[in-house]
Formats: structure tokens, sequence, C-alpha cells
């Protein structure tokens, strides 16, 4: 993989430190909409206006300040932000080691790979990634990254490891009373085999036909418009049946479509 680094440091737990670097693990591939002027298709610039002087401004003359409780501005240099008391600019802090069920998965956030950042490090890099590998476990950490401080997960994934930072907790929603609109309803034995027999018969994932259908559609979108072909239809929802029935057709689709029948298979 060819990229650039996005972060230097080491990574610290005990008295061991291994110099790493983290890249990107993800990246969009999608069709980009632009804002345009709807009049004549032209494209919408935002541009950098000072209130105060009533003036566009260069992208030299933007810098970054604090809102006081007075309403005034704090202006902060790069000089001031490179002073930031905060040990996890440079290091990966590990606190700990638990179970990675212990992590609430709605606190997952941007995940990146951690690479070793020289030849010296090769050796405690490989081993933290086999002994998590072995006792199946995950390393707890804060980091800084783009100034702002960070929880994270660190894993092994593929022979690297895996960084995956957390969001904290002030920055999950709590769910409220959304709970209450789930009806207490009684459910039938009957009911509860059939959606486990379903679950069962729908057990794992084809990859390789896992794809993004906005994008692929949104494209479909773009080339009808160009060429003035017929436009597909959206396919409507199915019609609403009785949970029974849906149920047990879901279980006989799924296991036809697992189990094809040598009709089927002669008709491939």
């Amino acid at each position: 993989m060819r990229a650039t680094a996005t972060w230097s440091g080491t990574i610290a737990f005990g008295m061991v430190s291994i110099p790493v670097q983290l890249y990107a693990a993800t990246e969009e591939h999608t069709v980009r909409l632009h804002e345009i002027h709807t009049a004549d298709g032209s494209r919408v610039q935002h541009r950098r206006f000072c209130a105060a002087e009533g003036r566009e401004i260069p992208y030299s003359e933007v810098g970054r300040g604090v809102a006081l409780p007075d309403g005034r501005m704090l202006p902060l240099t790069e000089d001031d932000l490179a002073r930031l008391p905060l040990p996890t600019k440079r290091t990966i802090t590990v606190v700990g080691f638990i179970d990675p069920h212990g992590v609430v998965p709605i606190s997952y956030d941007r995940p990146y790979y951690v690479a070793p950042a020289s030849r010296d490090g090769g050796r405690p890099y490989a081993l933290l990634v086999e002994v998590l590998a072995r006792t199946k476990l995950v390393a707890m950490a804060k980091v800084a990254i783009r100034s702002r401080e960070r929880r994270a997960v660190v894993r092994p994934y593929r022979g690297l490891l895996l960084l995956q930072t957390l969001r904290w907790g002030d920055e999950i929603r709590d769910p409220g009373d959304l709970a209450h609109l789930v009806p207490d309803v009684p459910l039938s034995d009957r009911e509860r085999r059939l959606a486990e027999v379903l679950v069962e018969e729908m057990i794992g994932v084809d990859d390789s036909v896992d794809h993004d259908g906005y994008a692929l559609a949104l494209e479909q979108l773009v080339d009808a418009v160009v060429t003035g072909s017929e436009q597909e239809e959206p396919p409507q929802p199915p019609p609403a049946v009785d949970l029974m029935s849906a149920l047990q057709q879901s279980v006989d689709e799924a296991r036809s479509a697992r189990h094809p029948t040598k009709a089927d298979r002669a008709g491939e």
C-alpha cells in the first residue's frame, strides 16, 4: 500500500516503546455531488469572508481561535498549539488490555493501519501483534490525532496492528424514550423458532457480491441523464404480509439460495 503517513510517534506499553506511523485504513469511492446554481448549472463556491472588514480574505490570513465566555475570540497560533501539554500527541499510550467484547460497538470511529517506522522497532512490533492474536485481547489506548485526543483500540489485523479511535462517552447520545416505541407484545414459540431457523440459514456473507449500491445507482442515473436513455424505476418495497408468513417465506428463500435444487443448478 503506497500511502502517506497521517501520524508519526510511538506505541508505549509498560517500558516497551515502538516507533510507528499511522495510515488511513479506509477511503471513499463514490460519485461526488457538488452544489450548483439551479438557474444555470454553474458551481457554487464558498468563500472565506471577514465579517468585521466586509471583504473576502485569502487562506493565508485564516487562523484559528477559541471563543471566550465573554464573547471575545482568543487567537491561537500554530506555535501555541504545538506547546499543548498533551503526552499523547506523539505517543499511543496503552492503558490496559481488555476483551474486545467490552467495547460498545457504537463507540467505534475511524480506523488506521499501524506500521513500524523503523527496523529497530520490528521485533517488539511483531511481538505485540502475536501476543494480541494469542490472547485474543485488544489494547485500550489514548492518542491525539489532528489536535484531538481520543481513546483507541489496537488489535491485530492481517499481520499488522489496526488502531481504531473511539468516541468519548459524552459524544454518544442516550436513546432516551425510544425504547418505549418497541411494543410489549407476546411472541409465540413458533415465531421464535422460525426466526432462529432463518438466522441459521443466513449465517455467512458473500463478500464478492458486497458493494455500495448507492454509488452504483448514482452512476447509472448519471449515465441515463447524459445519454438521454430511460431511467430505471426504483424497486418497490415488498407487500405487507403477516409475520408468520413472512418468516416462512424468508426461510424457504434462504434455504433455496443456500441449497439450490438440481433443476436450479442445471439452469445456471
